[in-house]
């Protein structure tokens, strides 16, 4: 039966995009290449600034550029095929190309979920146990936090692929969006999903859970400790260090919150798109661009980067 189902869903896709019919193709063609453009080049350009600069060969530099790394291809994944769509009459993703969207693109968003989580536990560790953090915080840690991250995100991937692929599709080949995403893919099956709907959401909310309470935890502990300091240059520092996270963490998690947790009747097709669109094209460009704008250590080494091409 499985084997059938894909046999009958082997036929190409079409993809509606975003804007189903839009009256500017080329303005909004124009508008998310150049934030492509912004988003890729700035997260190549803080990779890059960690590993060059050795006074940004830390910890929390480490996972930054963990971070940049997804963000980098999590934009990739979606964004090229949004644009041929864009400058094409023919907008199909063939079945294989379909799986691999969803598959990559759950590793990702999940692998960001816990990866947004344990910096949080880092920051823990830097503001409460600052004597402690060299030894909390080494090498062996760190490498462990980010390969939890990327194979914790990878299961989300390898369970859901192929049972939403696995569906049979008989009704129209035309998707509802400019990507994969399961709900919208799901709306073309013949049969009734919506048993596989709600596991599917109570997977993810669960998923969502064990960062959400590494988060909380930790900023709860950090607040203590920064309301008990007596010098104000420490509060300041503590603040620095910490808000430039804060404000990422409040930007995906509150996309995927309304994404996986309100229910259906909370939100439109039309809404679904836009708020993917917010967190798969614009969240991997505002996070190395908070992250630098913020941080003195990324501006400095940004500068010194910069003033090395200048003398070359």
């Amino acid at each position: 039966m499985y084997m059938g189902a894909i046999f009958q869903n082997s036929t190409d896709f079409i993809l509606l995009g975003l804007i189903t019919h839009p009256l500017f193709p080329g303005l909004i063609f124009a508008v998310v290449f150049s934030i492509f453009v912004v988003a890729v080049t700035a997260n190549v350009v803080m990779i890059l600034l960690i590993h060059v600069d050795s006074r940004l060969h830390t910890p929390m530099y480490f996972l930054l550029s963990q971070l940049s790394i997804m963000d980098t291809v999590y934009i990739c994944i979606t964004v090229p095929k949004m644009l041929q769509d864009l400058l094409s009459k023919e907008k199909t993703i063939s079945f294989l190309g379909c799986a691999v969207q969803i598959f990559l693109y759950l590793t990702l968003a999940g692998g960001e979920f816990f990866l947004l989580g344990l910096m949080a536990y880092d920051r823990y560790v830097a503001v409460c146990n600052p004597l402690r953090y060299p030894l909390l915080m080494n090498r062996r840690v760190c490498i462990v936090m980010v390969v939890g991250s990327w194979v914790g995100g990878s299961l989300d991937g390898f369970i859901l692929t192929p049972i939403t692929m696995g569906f049979p599709y008989c009704r129209s080949r035309k998707i509802n969006h400019f990507f994969c995403e399961i709900p919208a893919v799901l709306k073309l099956s013949c049969i009734d999903t919506s048993l596989y709907e709600t596991l599917m959401y109570s997977c993810c909310v669960l998923m969502m859970l064990i960062p959400i309470i590494i988060i909380s935890v930790s900023y709860i502990r950090i607040l203590i400790t920064v309301h008990q300091m007596n010098s104000a240059e420490g509060r300041r520092k503590a603040f620095a260090t910490c808000s430039s996270h804060i404000l990422v963490v409040s930007i995906f998690y509150g996309a995927a919150f309304y994404t996986n947790v309100l229910p259906s009747s909370y939100h439109t097709p039309e809404d679904d798109k836009l708020v993917s669109a917010f967190y798969t094209i614009l969240t991997p460009m505002l996070n190395p661009l908070i992250y630098s704008l913020r941080n003195k250590d990324v501006a400095a080494a940004l500068r010194k980067m910069l003033g090395r091409c200048t003398s070359f």
